[in-house]
């Protein structure tokens, strides 16, 4: 075969838009996101357009000067890196343009779990968990965040301070109690 139709191992997924990015949404749902999660995301695209970028196309434009670009660490290392901050721009510019805000504070004092909500369950084990239910470009699960669209969430959304819901586990059908459902207060003002 002409090496002309093939593809190095090193570039593959350069054109990928969802190289390690979130999972895909589930059709014809919206792209739900707080308020601090849009900003947050917002301030890394601009910090991509306005600072990243232009430094590293510095860099690459200087190493081209210099002379062989194949052998030019620099200018490789910096067309790599300016690959990867494109698909992270034109993720980011997507995402947010779907970008469905929801302020979860609009829902304080409710004891009904809706997106935003904080949520302290139990299982039939008597172990207790909180979450807090964000949207799948923000959910951190390292800081007791889940994805609204996560099993979890989805079994408790809509549910009560006090309702028993079930969730569905590799292992099975879990009952889980929820006992607290909280909500950040409104911004004063």
């Amino acid at each position: 075969m002409n090496k002309a139709f093939t593809r190095e191992v090193d570039d593959a997924g350069d054109d990928d838009d969802t190289d390690g990015a979130a999972p895909p949404l589930p059709a014809g749902s919206k792209n739900y996101i707080t308020v601090q999660g849009y900003q947050r995301l917002r301030a890394e695209l601009l910090h991509l357009i306005d600072a990243e970028r232009p430094k590293v196309v510095e860099v690459v434009s200087w190493a081209a000067s210099n002379g062989d670009r194949s052998e030019n660490g620099d200018y490789l290392y910096g067309k790599k890196r300016l690959r990867e901050i494109d698909r992270r721009i034109r993720f980011l510019t997507k995402r947010l343009d779907i970008a469905e805000v929801a302020d979860p504070s609009v829902h304080h004092g409710s004891d009904q779990v809706f997106f935003g909500a904080t949520v302290t369950y139990a299982n039939a084990r008597g172990e207790q968990r909180t979450v807090t239910i964000k949207g799948i470009d923000e959910a951190d699960s390292l800081a007791g965040e889940v994805s609204w669209i996560s099993p979890i969430a989805r079994a408790l959304l809509k549910a009560r301070e006090g309702d028993e819901v079930k969730l569905s586990t590799p292992g099975g059908v879990e009952s889980i109690e929820v006992l607290d459902v909280a909500y950040p207060a409104p911004p004063a003002g």
